[in-house]
């Protein structure tokens, strides 16, 4: 199976929609996703998501299944003590690498930035979602990795429209990276394409292999050229 995570187009925040630009990201970003043999559509609840995903479903002539769990997270301290940036996870993992931290530290819930942090909870939700949406599929969580219930003849292909901090959890969870790892190592663009592929066998749990990272050449600007003139 192929999990393709996409982040939603330039948003509009107050309205939880997308600006024009994020329109047209949402077009682009259809028109490069219909060759990848999509047979599922799935978003996050949120506006700014499904209206990303919209356009691929129309020109793919699919439905778009919708998941709670992987809303975009929320940061902030718990407790009212002060965290760095206000507990903005991409800044703490930026200023954890300035400082020499470990990103891959595997007990990072710990770290003073984080363990009062609502990102938290966040986290924990989006982990234990991912792992029963994957068991629905057939791929069960047998400690680090996944026991393979199911035996493909070809990779399904499944798209997941989401978000940058709501993917990079579920990426970092899938791949068993720690968050702040994922969340300095991606910075997921405007409709950037990460691309996770299970192996199609049946039996013991292997690694996941990340086939492409927050791929967003879709968006630049001969893109925009060419749809303009279709």
């Amino acid at each position: 199976m192929r999990i393709l995570f996409i982040r939603h187009g330039e948003p509009n925040y107050e309205k939880d929609d997308l600006t024009e630009t994020g329109y047209k990201q949402a077009q682009l970003v259809a028109e490069r996703l219909k060759d990848e043999g999509i047979e599922e559509i799935w978003s996050s609840t949120q506006g700014r998501a499904i209206n990303t995903a919209k356009f691929t479903a129309e020109l793919l002539g699919l439905p778009v299944k919708t998941a709670d769990f992987i809303r975009e997270i929320k940061w902030g301290s718990m407790t009212g003590e002060e965290l760095f940036a206000g507990g903005h996870p991409w800044d703490i993992a930026d200023e954890m690498a300035r400082n020499g931290l470990n990103l891959n530290d595997p007990d990072w819930r710990s770290n003073p930035c984080f363990k009062t942090n609502m990102v938290l909870d966040c986290v924990d939700t989006i982990e234990k979602g991912i792992d029963e949406w994957l068991l629905d599929l057939g791929y069960k969580r047998n400690g680090l990795y996944y026991d393979h219930l199911v035996e493909e003849d070809h990779h399904r292909t499944i798209a997941f429209f989401c978000h940058g901090g709501s993917a990079s959890a579920a990426i970092a969870h899938i791949m068993n990276l720690p968050f702040p790892y994922v969340c300095a190592l991606l910075h997921m663009e405007f409709t950037g394409i990460t691309i996770l592929r299970m192996d199609r066998h049946a039996g013991p749990c292997t690694l996941p292999c990340m086939e492409l990272a927050n791929d967003g050449r879709h968006v630049k600007e001969g893109y925009y050229h060419r749809l303009s003139n279709k």
